[in-house]
């Protein structure tokens, strides 16, 4: 009997060069043809690829063939590159500074800055004018964070993404009573409870072509769970994509809450995780959080309102919102997310990550929900 062929939406499936550690033709026709091409494309070349494919991280064995995939399997990505540890940052600067510096920009990855995290909400100086917050329908503000006795998930394993579930699970069981809530394994839960959390918009499902190519959605869904807070304002992803993804959320305009929320579970989480091992977060203390995807070093932060703004999407259209949220270091996307149906409202969140506070962040997200308020009560 032959075996089942990989699906692409969750196997790893190889570029056919690089499963020979070979410099891929497709990314020397990309790179002729020109046109949108992921940040990897516009980064790698074959001098670059013949000096760095003789190397293997020490920790993972990750390679710059596992790290150049995504991009190569699919050029229009937008970043195209993943680390499968913290050392691939390093490694492989050679491919993932000049990726970093034209994603975030302004950071220069010269050691001349560095990145400082700071979840303190009374650094939270802007307010969201009165007009503006009658038209929020709610706010979410999430974080990635990654365990540094893990690999990342891209260079994981069945066995790490299990530990790491197992891991969570005692430090889930000794959250305090406002954060208390259910753990949920995508290997066990019942029919009832995934209808549940599919109903509440709460569950991920994977299958996505250009993240199972990093390698991340590998073995699925084992080693993959949810945990929802009794009141469902506090839910975190195990395994999704980079190991955990922390997501405080609320109906409504309160976003110091909402950020208080978020910064007390994170809190809590480390203190658990130390009680396991030495070290609650994977942090190199000289530059930044690492994650898997270069987009995310920094904070990991999205912090968004879903706000009503129907006359701007009529009179304006979403890509004229969206250039002037980009102007505004925010972005704009439709209300379930990127790529998503715009209608009568719109996801304003922040877009800069690294080298900038997480609470210096929410306030880019709050300056630009307010002008656009504004705008919307222009229009008659």
């Amino acid at each position: 009997m032959s075996a089942a062929s990989p699906d692409p939406y969750f196997d790893l499936i190889l570029d056919e060069d690089l499963k020979k550690n070979q410099w891929p033709q497709k990314l020397t026709a990309y790179q002729k043809e020109g046109g949108n091409m992921s940040l990897m494309c516009q980064t790698m070349t074959r001098e670059m690829f013949e000096k760095l494919k003789g190397l293997k991280t020490s920790s993972g064995g990750w390679t710059i063939a596992r790290a150049m995939n995504t991009g190569t399997l699919y050029p229009t990505s937008f970043v195209g590159c993943h680390a499968g540890d913290l050392e691939s940052y390093s490694l492989y600067k050679d491919l993932f500074h000049p990726v970093i510096e034209a994603y975030h920009k302004g950071y220069k990855m010269d050691g001349s800055m560095k990145h400082v995290t700071d979840m303190d909400v009374k650094k939270i100086t802007e307010d969201l004018a009165p007009s503006t917050k009658s038209k929020i329908i709610s706010t979410r503000i999430r974080v990635a964070r990654n365990l540094s006795f893990f690999p990342l998930n891209p260079g994981g394993s069945r066995a790490t993404r299990e530990k790491i579930a197992e891991h969570m699970d005692k430090v889930f069981a000794k959250l305090p009573d406002d954060l208390k809530g259910d753990f949920f394994r995508h290997t066990t839960m019942s029919d009832q409870q995934r209808q549940q959390l599919i109903d509440d918009h709460f569950l991920f499902r994977g299958k996505d072509k250009m993240q199972a190519a990093s390698g991340y959605h590998q073995d699925w869904p084992h080693g993959r769970g949810i945990f929802v807070s009794k009141d469902k304002k506090f839910i975190v992803w195990v395994n999704e994509g980079d190991h955990l993804r922390i997501i405080s959320m609320e109906q409504g305009g309160d976003v110091r809450s909402v950020f208080s929320r978020l910064s007390r579970g994170i809190e809590a989480i480390e203190k658990g995780l130390k009680k396991c091992r030495t070290h609650g977060r994977l942090h190199d203390p000289y530059s930044w959080c690492h994650h898997l995807c270069p987009s995310n070093l920094g904070t990991a932060m999205r912090g968004s309102v879903h706000i009503r703004v129907p006359k701007l999407i009529a009179n304006w259209g979403f890509e004229k919102l969206d250039s002037l949220a980009r102007s505004k270091n925010c972005q704009a996307r439709g209300s379930s997310g990127e790529h998503s149906e715009v209608k009568d409202r719109i996801d304003v969140s922040n877009w800069r990550r690294l080298g900038f506070s997480e609470s210096s962040l929410v306030q880019d997200m709050i300056r630009f929900a307010n002008s656009i308020s504004e705008e919307e009560d222009k229009l008659k």
